[in-house]
């Protein structure tokens, strides 16, 4: 079937919405070096990698061969398709609407495109005739303001392309029609200028206003916000939706910010535009503009598209105007947020102050410190919960947990809300450690009442005021950590398997293994270890050492007398093209297996005391029940602590 003509309006949007590194990764192994990702390259043979993918700059290019393009031409040249073949793949991976072109749409088509560029160019110049504006008598109220009011230097004042649109109804009207000879038609769709309701003409939209030009990604004036320096309202008047501004669809200053959000891995969102240009002007240059407006999810995946941990700090006033608008600009990232899929942040600057006005009495320092202690969106949540409230209240306290129950139903990642439901736990028993089970016990039956079962204790204990104490079933799921037999049995297998293959890698896992004192769980894997361990201290070598080279064949001899052993890891001596993918990412799969081992141990840890601490009477012996709740305490925060800083996932790695 032929495919028709695609309208370039569905190019562009699989343009921005294809991540590269999302779709090179699908074909080639990629490991982070710098802000870039280098790997092998498909389309010649090398041994070192050559290849390396920007996500910034959203392109490939092969130090070897010279290959390079950008997401697109990847997949064509890949795998030899046509042009129309691949957008349609990429459109329907990343549900782009699908637009196709008639041929009777050409002619429509090339007008469009000398339309767009036409309003390029005049945008362009109206930007220049502000800020020559600026510049002259006409202007010196405004620039006063910017550099008295917003203590601005010059240096700023160019770095944005400030300027001040005059008072008269036709002035720049008056400059690009008549002297610079652009068409009326132009400048009204460019959002410049309005038909007058009677008597014919036109007028400016801006007058008297600070001007702030608004552009894309690549740094084109695509709109203009103006600022009023009168009490004329509105305070802040944005250019109206044109061919090439979509108020949701456009960050300011993301064309500043794409780089340094890229170094630092992470962006933070401000509600001004000059709260964002004060961060920019104290050198913190991570840092954009909503426009006011919720973060829609083009919006967001424009920010993501720069940042590898997907870490967002939205930063809004502390007052209740600010909290307002910090739920607000949310928006729909708050679906990606609760999946884990974000890590959203706020930060409520202190005295009701924004970022611009807190700049003005504190460092640079004092707000990266702020920044660093920013807390997680969900812990925010809880924070405005608990707020003003007074637990000890019987109405205060219900409130409070049907509100915590709510917002513990909507985290969709079981890990995280697990977490959320001890931390939650902990909170409403106003620290009685005595009343944390029986917390998380209510909490887990009023999120999920059908997987909440009860059981009786073997005896009713006063510590729970004559109240049936909370299944152990209930506990244990606070930290249901991925722990199963065919997990552990899957980590401890590769680790054994690098070890074998990748000679490179034994002194690492060696030490990985001692430092956190951890051993193989399963019988056969621990028996495989024994027998290499055994060959290797038998070579004389000290503890630092690295196995023979012929570990392999030794091993296979040793274990010709282990017939039932042999059987169950013969198949950790050969390397098919599954274990060959398998241990390509030697390093991350190194630290997964560890990570999946290490959590076992830990799991262990807790429940054993945990089960002590159950069994413990604390009026009989309360030296003994403490000391055990501090244990299983213990390691539960060790458990959450791996859990929330997961590198990486050995399901997600495998």
């Amino acid at each position: 079937m032929q495919i028709p003509r695609l309208h370039p309006d569905t190019i562009e949007e699989v343009k921005l919405r294809a991540d590269i590194v999302d779709v090179v990764s699908e074909y080639v192994v990629l490991r982070k070096r710098g802000k870039d990702f280098v790997g092998l390259c498909p389309f010649h043979d090398e041994k070192s990698p050559s290849f390396t993918v920007s996500q910034t700059k959203q392109m490939y290019y092969c130090f070897g061969c010279q290959a390079g393009g950008n997401a697109i031409k990847f997949v064509m040249e890949l795998g030899k398709r046509s042009f129309a073949d691949v957008v349609l793949d990429l459109a329907r991976r990343y549900q782009v609407p699908v637009q196709t072109l008639e041929p009777e749409q050409r002619q429509e088509l090339q007008r469009q495109l000398s339309l767009r560029e036409q309003l390029y160019e005049v945008l362009a110049s109206s930007a220049q005739f502000y800020q020559h504006a600026l510049r002259q008598s006409q202007g010196q109220k405004a620039l006063q303001y910017l550099q008295s009011n917003r203590q601005l230097k010059e240096e700023t004042i160019q770095q944005f392309g400030l300027g001040y649109a005059p008072a008269g109804w036709e002035t720049l009207y008056r400059y690009l029609v008549e002297d610079k000879h652009y068409p009326v038609q132009i400048l009204e769709k460019a959002g410049l200028i309005k038909p007058r309701r009677e008597g014919g003409g036109y007028y400016d939209v801006f007058r008297d206003r600070l001007m702030i030009p608004i552009r894309d990604v690549q740094g084109r004036v695509i709109a203009f916000g103006g600022r009023t320096l009168t009490d004329e309202q509105p305070k802040y008047l944005n250019s109206p939706e044109t061919e090439l501004f979509s108020k949701g669809k456009t960050l300011f200053a993301l064309d500043q910010a794409k780089d340094g959000i890229s170094q630092l891995d992470q962006a933070v969102v401000v509600e001004g535009y000059f709260d964002a240009i004060a961060l920019h002007a104290a050198g913190i240059n991570n840092a954009i503009a909503s426009l006011g407006t919720a973060l829609s999810l083009e919006q967001v995946r424009l920010i993501l598209r720069y940042t590898e941990s997907k870490q967002l700090v939205l930063n809004f006033d502390a007052d209740q105007a600010g909290t307002n608008a910090a739920e607000r600009a949310i928006g729909e990232i708050a679906e990606l947020a609760y999946k884990g899929e974000v890590q959203l942040k706020i930060l409520n600057l202190p005295d009701g102050k924004d970022a611009d006005e807190y700049l003005h009495s504190h460092t640079p320092e004092d707000y990266g410190e702020l920044l660093k202690n920013a807390p997680l969106w969900l812990d925010w949540q809880i924070q405005q919960i608990i707020q003003d409230r007074d637990l000890r209240q019987a109405t205060d306290f219900q409130q409070v947990t049907q509100q915590i129950v709510k917002l513990l139903k909507n985290i969709a990642n079981s890990d995280t809300r697990n977490y959320y439901v001890s931390y939650c736990a902990e909170i409403l028993s106003l620290g009685d450690t005595r009343l944390i089970p029986l917390r998380v016990e209510n909490l887990l039956t009023q999120i999920a009442p059908a997987a909440a079962t009860y059981s009786k204790p073997v005896s009713a204990r006063k510590a729970w005021g004559g109240s049936k104490s909370p299944s152990r079933d209930a506990i244990n799921r606070v930290s249901a950590l991925p722990t199963e037999r065919s997990l552990l049995e899957h980590a401890e297998a590769l680790l054994l398997r690098i070890y074998l293959h990748c000679p490179e890698q034994r002194q690492a896992i060696i030490d990985e293994l001692e430092e956190r004192d951890l051993q193989f769980s399963l019988s056969h894997h621990r028996f495989l270890w024994q027998k290499i361990l055994e060959i290797s201290s038998g070579d004389g070598e000290t503890k630092n050492f690295a196995s023979p080279p012929d570990l392999i064949s030794r091993l296979q001899d040793q274990f010709l007398e282990f017939d039932s052993e042999m059987g169950l890891i013969s198949h950790l001596f050969h390397v098919d093209e599954k274990n060959q993918k398998e241990i390509l990412r030697t390093p991350q799969v190194v630290q997964a297996a560890i990570a999946c081992m290490d959590l076992v141990m830990l799991e262990k840890r807790y429940r054993h005391f945990l089960e002590l601490w159950q069994q413990t009477d604390p009026e009989a012996e309360p030296e003994r029940y403490q000391s055990y709740y501090q244990a299983f305490y213990a390691e539960k925060i060790k458990l959450q602590k791996i859990d929330r800083q997961r590198l990486f996932s050995i399901t997600e790695l495998l």
